[in-house]
């Protein structure tokens, strides 16, 4: 037997879905307007009427994301992960695991971030499958690494590796010791490496970084490869790379292969020498390039020992002093991979800039960064183009103030096989400030809220402005695009797209205008318009509405009375109910809201007798759907206003 829904309940049904719909239109409208404490409020009215939907519960939780409001972020996001976890969004995923370790909760906050990870066998297809669009990402990345320019000291022979010590660069070269020397080495043909030492100069004409005419260490040179020296800051000790020789002949495994070894080597008067292979090297695998943590307690290297991840890792062991150390430690596959992780480098700020071919990249070796948080190593980041490219980029390396600094690349155009390349920071700051005021009458406002958003909505500073309606934000990255958001109780919300420019130390200026919404004895709103012959609150209805509920949860004191009208098609008495029942539609939509049923006077109809065009009765024939729309509409009217409530003139004076 087939059973019917009563006509009562069906209407329910759809009066419930349209008024979802339309709440989440509003809802909707302010979160991408990055009104989030506004949305904040619709979404929740949504999430306690019964809908947890992925988006209610995922805007519920960004919208406190982006207020700081961590506690509730953590709270949505959980419900978030908890109902929807198998189609969570990865950004959703961060964001659960970022708040997590705001709050405190650090293991949960990891737990959750390994999430990202999909289980398999190769962390290269776990990565691929994460970011797919993982190239164009790498090839556009934000202005950095900028003049970059193959320096004089390249020859058409290998030229790489750096480290810089006061203003002197030391690197590598293949280049021949003299005219004398024949002796190559097989893999390359090439001569053997020896370490070299320039100083830097700068070309004002251009602004790239040059270096004068280089000289090799002699005291280092051996028959064989010596490569990637660094210094310690007092200058009295270096670590560096050479092959796995004795002073005599090279020393192999039981293949007959040699191996590198890390060695000592101190400064004595002017020369270096008491030079000391450490500990921790085998004549069965090799350990090379030398870095040192900011600290200089703890040596970085890198080694192809057994156990690893992949062909070479990147390791780690404490310097305990009198040339012994602690057991080598795996720096764990966050950052070593199945492929090569080679050249580390550690910044005076503790992050650590390695190459790798198998972590996400544009080709080959390609330089990565990870930064040290709660004594772990963040996921690696590619620094991306200019400085990797489809061919091998490695060893880099950057000055304490992080200004200027050197990369190894065999990319097309060099002067032979590998080449060294300086660069420059990209260190461009400008200022964007304004004048927040009154569009009726021109005058500045104090108090405003002025927020700065990126482009993806996310805020980066905010503050209030002063008496003079000023707002300024400070050493703002150039070439990027933003959004000033300003707000105040008793005024329209308002943003403005803004974009600084390419010119150090410029200064954007964005003024903007904020629309009173107390006008003399009316909050003013755009008007609130009625399908024809309709009484229901339209979405866009609703959206201004809001203005009306926020106006009046800003001034407890305030009455007000809400006035309705028609256009003149249908008889007058018709248009009077049906003005009615508009007006008692508005009326009860802001009660719905949480306002108190007092603080409403009135809420009349007057029909068609007040229309504000000449479309009566005689001539509605002749107008326009739009101009009979002008005359269906709504006012609300301040009875009773508190003390404090600033009343803005209709009319600049």
């Amino acid at each position: 037997m087939r059973r019917t829904i009563p006509l009562q309940i069906l209407i329910c049904i759809l009066f419930t879905t349209i008024t979802f719909g339309q709440r989440k239109y509003a809802a909707d409208r302010y979160f991408n307007e990055f009104a989030y404490k506004k949305s904040t409020e619709l979404y929740k009215v949504i999430y306690e009427k019964g809908d947890d939907s992925y988006l209610v519960l995922s805007r519920l939780g960004d919208s406190h994301y982006f207020n700081f409001e961590f506690d509730l972020a953590e709270k949505y996001y959980n419900k978030l992960m908890n109902s929807y976890m198998s189609v969570a969004s990865p950004k959703h995923i961060f964001r659960y695991s970022q708040v997590l370790k705001t709050n405190g909760k650090v293991k949960e906050s990891d737990k959750w971030l390994f999430k990202l990870k999909n289980i398999g066998n190769d962390s290269r297809a776990e990565a691929l499958e994460k970011n797919e669009d993982y190239f164009v990402e790498y090839s556009n990345k934000p202005k950095t690494y900028i003049n970059i320019h193959n320096i004089s000291s390249n020859t058409k022979y290998s030229d790489f590796g750096g480290f810089l010590y006061k203003n002197g660069f030391y690197f590598a070269s293949a280049k021949p010791k003299s005219e004398k020397d024949k002796k190559l080495y097989r893999w390359n043909r090439q001569p053997f490496l020896n370490i070299y030492k320039t100083e830097k100069k700068e070309v004002k004409e251009n602004k790239v970084l040059e270096v004068e005419d280089a000289n090799m260490i002699n005291e280092l040179s051996s028959k064989y490869h010596e490569s990637n020296l660094i210094i310690t800051k007092d200058g009295k000790k270096a670590y560096f790379t050479r092959d796995n020789f004795d002073g005599k002949r090279l020393q192999g495994d039981k293949d007959r292969v040699s191996h590198l070894k890390i060695y000592s080597v101190e400064r004595i008067g002017d020369v270096w020498g008491n030079i000391q292979e450490l500990p921790f090297n085998s004549k069965d695998y090799s350990c090379g390039h030398p870095a040192l943590s900011p600290d200089e307690r703890t040596l970085y290297f890198v080694s192809d020992m057994a156990n690893g991840y992949g062909g070479t890792d990147i390791y780690k062991a404490d310097i305990l002093g009198n040339n012994t150390f602690g057991e080598p430690v795996n720096l764990g596959k966050s950052i070593n991979t199945e492929g090569r992780e080679m050249f580390p480098f550690m910044g005076n700020n503790g992050t650590l800039f390695f190459a790798s071919d198998g972590h996400l990249g544009l080709g080959a070796l390609d330089i990565f960064e990870s930064k040290k948080e709660n004594n772990r190593f963040t996921s690696p980041v590619n620094l991306g183009s200019p400085v990797n490219g489809p061919f091998d980029d490695f060893a880099f390396v950057i000055n304490d103030e992080h200004t200027y600094g050197f990369f190894s690349s065999n990319r097309k155009g060099g002067e032979g096989d590998d080449d060294i390349y300086s660069f420059t920071i990209y260190n461009c700051k400008e200022d964007i400030k304004g004048i927040v005021s009154d569009s009726r009458t021109g005058e500045p406002i104090s108090e405003v809220l002025v927020q700065l958003m990126n482009s993806k909505g996310e805020p980066i500073e905010e503050q209030r402005t002063r008496g003079a309606g000023e707002y300024l934000f400070k050493k703002i990255d150039c070439e990027k695009n933003f959004v000033v958001v300003v707000s105040k109780e008793n005024y329209r919300n308002a943003k403005k797209d803004t974009k600084t420019l390419d010119i150090n130390k410029e200064t954007v200026v964005e003024n903007i205008q904020l629309e009173s919404l107390i006008v003399e004895n009316q909050i003013v709103i755009n008007p609130i318009y009625f399908d024809f012959d309709l009484h229901n609150i339209r979405e866009d209805a609703e959206y201004e509405l809001e203005h009306i509920v926020s106006v009046l949860n800003n001034n407890p004191d305030l009455i007000i009375k809400i006035e309705s009208h028609t256009d003149s098609r249908g008889t007058k008495e018709y248009n009077k109910t049906l003005s009615s029942n508009r007006a008692k539609s508005t009326r009860d939509y802001i009660i719905s809201r949480g306002i108190n049923a007092d603080r409403i006077e009135s809420a009349i109809g007057y029909g068609e007798d007040k229309l504000l065009n000449d479309c009566d009765d005689a001539n509605q024939s002749k107008c326009t759907e739009e101009e009979h729309q002008k005359n269906r509409r709504s006012y609300f009217y301040i009875v009773k206003r508190g003390d404090n409530i600033k009343v803005t003139n209709q009319k600049k004076e």
